[in-house]
């Protein structure tokens, strides 16, 4: 909590593989810029490129880009947002509307875009200073701790399944039940797919069945791709973990898993491969 007006309670990276508590000086947003009173902030595993200095930044620097808050301040310029307003941030921190790419539309690859942790600090704190052009407005209907988590490991997977060729009743396979997969089985269900979650062990059959998968493999005991087969074949594989050693190159694990269907979609580098999307590694190995 605040101890008074002037300061806010903030954890930051100072060095790889360090994190301090702090106390950091308020200050008013600047042109274009919000100040936000955090409510709720995800814990995404991109954070430790930020904490273990990976990503190129200057410390000290806060992480955290998930964050769902209060606007109380709004900087010059500021427009369509008012104080009091609840709003998400996420990892893409705000394009800059004037650049070759802002210009035909292309908002994601702004040549000036600036990520959330990175380049500026993120939400591991109480109070967060944000570009306007980066915010998302979140309904009265969905709690802070529910939104937080949507900002990055749920646009991940839900932009992968929007985008996909699958057609409602066709078969989707979600690799991976971690961070990410766990939300894609539940859009996947929820977009009308037949849903089969791969996990690696016994214990994430009754999660997968919860979270609404018709089927569930696991990839420790069963080839996955004959058990796809078995099935009929996948229209999508959504692959939300990394392989480990036991899949270094997943998507070739996983050729002789497609329906015909898909195999002849177009969509694909070739006729024999699958509709395969990749969303960030959720971990070092398929949970």
């Amino acid at each position: 909590m605040m101890e008074n007006a002037s300061t806010y309670q903030a954890v930051q990276a100072v060095a790889p593989g360090r994190l301090e508590l702090v106390r950091k000086p308020i200050r008013d947003p600047g042109p274009g810029e919000v100040r936000i009173r955090v409510e709720a902030c995800g814990v995404c595993h991109s954070d430790s490129g930020t904490v273990e200095g990976l990503f190129p930044i200057n410390w000290p620097r806060v992480p955290g880009h998930e964050l769902v808050g209060r606007i109380d301040a709004l900087g010059s310029g500021v427009q369509g947002w008012v104080v009091g307003q609840r709003v998400g941030v996420g990892f893409l921190g705000g394009s800059c509307g004037y650049c070759e790419f802002c210009r035909n539309g292309d908002l994601v690859n702004c040549r000036n875009q600036e990520y959330t942790g990175i380049h500026h600090d993120g939400g591991y704190a109480e109070v967060m200073i944000a570009k306007a052009s980066g915010l998302m407005s979140i309904p009265d209907s969905l709690s802070s701790v529910d939104a937080a988590p949507l900002l990055c490991a749920g646009l991940t997977t839900f932009s992968a399944l929007r985008n996909a060729p699958a057609k409602a009743g066709e078969l989707v396979a979600v690799v991976g039940i971690g961070g990410l997969g766990h939300l894609g089985v539940q859009y996947a269900r929820h977009m009308g797919f037949e849903v089969v979650a791969i996990g690696r062990g016994a214990n994430g059959a009754e999660l997968a069945k919860k979270l609404g998968a018709h089927h569930y493999i696991d990839s420790a005991a069963t080839d996955p791709a004959e058990a796809l087969q078995a099935l009929g074949g996948a229209k999508v594989i959504l692959i939300t973990a990394s392989g480990g050693r036991r899949w270094p190159r997943p998507s070739r694990g996983y050729v002789r898993a497609v329906s015909r269907s898909s195999s002849a979609s177009g969509l694909s580098r070739s006729r024999s491969r699958p509709w395969i999307s990749y969303s960030e590694a959720a971990s070092s190995k398929v949970p």
